[in-house]
């Protein structure tokens, strides 16, 4: 069984940074496409950030490009989402997810796992 668990949440400041990190159980997180989705207070989920497989390429949603940045440890089975910048309009529960085979046709598409979540919030 495949478990994603997120950590790094957290209460952060306007203009203040933050890493969350995904880390996976029951399988190897290098070889599956692992994205960010984040879910704000009375919105629906969307993904933010991505990573495909073996780190071949990166995908950020224009409402973090430039500010966050995703990386994966392979060593550590770990996915990261350094967090810089950070607005009130970050406030939100993110997610970790990944996709195996077979392969959505976007990055964030068709994940097959998901955690539970990390909470940000961030003051203004």
């Amino acid at each position: 069984e495949v478990q994603l668990v997120e950590s790094g949440g957290g209460l952060a400041q306007t203009g203040g940074s933050l890493r969350l990190s995904c880390t996976a159980s029951g399988a190897t997180l290098d070889g599956l496409n692992v994205g960010w989705f984040r879910q704000r207070p009375g919105s629906e989920r969307e993904g933010i950030s991505c990573i495909t497989r073996r780190g071949g390429g990166f995908y950020y949603a224009n409402s973090v490009k430039g500010r966050f940045t995703i990386s994966s440890d392979t060593a550590k089975n770990m996915v990261y989402l350094q967090m810089n910048n950070l607005t009130p309009e970050d406030t939100a529960t993110y997610f970790c997810a990944a996709d195996a085979p077979p392969y959505g046709l976007g990055c964030l598409d068709g994940m097959d796992y998901w955690g539970k979540g990390t909470q940000v919030t961030v003051s203004s």
